[in-house]
């Protein structure tokens, strides 16, 4: 097989950075991603640990907030699962378009599906992060208002 030219590698390694800096990028949301889910988990642990030690109707009252603490965990699950589909999806974009400039194989249509559904994970991603923002705003209002609506 014959080695490609430099002065041919050096733009596909420039159209390669793209990819890599969302690798860079989406890796942060994943980290940030994966803290919540660990402070999640871990508060619905506290409070399933409190409403075994509590009277039934402070148990009662906690319960919707477990209940919105188990979807958050859902819903960031999913937002992690959808980032992690990302970064595959934009590594695999990476492989391809190296192959092909080696093999000048023409691929156009795979680097753009490859390309669309890496973005349409990344905006899956945060869509259900978002979900997640509202969720937690909602057990906070029922934390601070017992149940009443609370207007910022």
């Amino acid at each position: 097989m014959q080695s490609l030219p430099l002065n041919e590698l050096i733009p596909v390694l420039q159209v390669a950075v793209g990819p890599v800096i969302l690798i860079s990028g989406v890796g942060l949301v994943l980290l940030s991603l994966t803290n919540r889910f660990g402070r999640a988990v871990d508060r619905s642990r506290l409070l399933a640990r409190e409403m075994r030690e509590l009277s039934a109707e402070d148990a009662a009252r906690l319960a919707p907030q477990v209940k919105i603490l188990f979807r958050r965990a859902g819903l960031i699950r999913l937002a992690i699962t959808l980032a992690a589909l990302s970064l595959l999806l934009a590594a695999v974009l990476i492989i391809v378009l190296f192959v092909s400039a080696v093999l000048k194989l023409e691929v156009g249509l795979l680097i753009i599906l490859l390309f669309i559904c890496c973005m349409l994970s990344l905006i899956g991603s945060i869509f259900a992060f978002m979900w997640d923002i509202h969720l937690s705003l909602v057990a906070l209002n029922l934390e601070l208002g017992a149940g009443k609506r609370i207007e910022p």
